[in-house]
């Protein structure tokens, strides 16, 4: 105690505890960073950024060509949060071998509930973003519409036995791809699906395009090779799509997968909205 102050009579009383301290600015920046990383707080902006993309557009290249990519999402410090989730097992409700299962060469690993809260955060704000291009879908092939919110969405998963999360992380090496495949987990399927690249093309690995292949009636089968940019996203049909045809609308089945990886280290994290049973 300063002297002035013991002249004031400014004893504190034996026993008592000293008041804490508040951490520096520093100290407290640090900490808030230590704990996005670890996935303990969602990231500052990102509804903000989910909420200024031109979704009309998005929902119009959509109807147009099955899947749009929406520029950087992510910050690259959003990217290394979600790539060091992989380090703690606990995030995770379980591991799937893709070369054990003949689905290709990598790994993957779906999250266990509760989310983190940077995946949650997407999966709840895309998707009413996306429930109305989903309805329209749905319309077009006289299907039930979808709810306008995710919350009752789960719950139409949840009486169908459908109540495992599906958002996962996915890892290649050098020489790893994923064998165009739906990602279908019971009856209930959201016809849109979002995937993220989280690491850096060019930079952290080369190779390992984005791949989609359409197969239409009566028609050879076209495919997309997207590359898409650190933090970028992709959204496209889960399993199949409306196309305008002499009679209406009629199905094009759609799968998806990863081309082969010539060198690095490819991570992406993996937006599906339907449960899995």
């Amino acid at each position: 105690m300063s002297p002035a102050r013991r002249a004031a009579g400014e004893v504190r009383p034996a026993g008592t505890a000293r008041p804490a301290r508040r951490p520096a600015p520093a100290v407290r920046r640090a900490a808030r960073a230590a704990r996005t990383l670890a996935g303990a707080v969602a990231p500052a902006g990102l509804e903000a950024r989910i909420a200024r993309l031109d979704w009309a557009a998005i929902g119009q290249t959509l109807d147009e060509r099955g899947f749009a990519t929406t520029g950087p999402l992510l910050t690259p410090g959003e990217c290394a949060a979600a790539i060091a989730l992989w380090d703690d097992p606990a995030r995770f409700r379980s591991r799937v071998d893709m070369a054990r299962h003949r689905f290709g060469e990598g790994e993957y690993r779906y999250f266990a509930a509760p989310l983190p809260p940077l995946v949650a955060t997407l999966r709840r704000r895309l998707y009413p973003r996306l429930a109305p291009v989903a309805s329209r879908w749905a319309s077009r092939l006289r299907e039930a519409p979808f709810p306008a919110g995710l919350e009752a969405f789960l719950r139409r998963c949840a009486r169908r036995g459908q109540t495992r999360p599906t958002p996962l992380l996915l890892r290649y090496e050098a020489g790893g791809y994923n064998c165009l495949h739906q990602d279908i987990y019971g009856p209930v399927a959201f016809p849109l699906q979002v995937t993220l690249l989280l690491s850096r093309p060019g930079h952290d690995f080369t190779g390992g395009q984005f791949l989609l292949v359409e197969q239409r009636p009566r028609a050879q089968s076209r495919g997309e090779a997207v590359e898409l940019g650190q933090g970028e996203a992709i959204v496209f049909a889960t399993r199949h799509r409306p196309v305008a045809g002499g009679r209406g609308a009629y199905r094009v089945a759609v799968r998806h997968g990863v081309s082969r990886l010539a060198s690095g280290l490819r991570v992406t994290l993996g937006i599906i909205f339907h449960d899995a049973a």
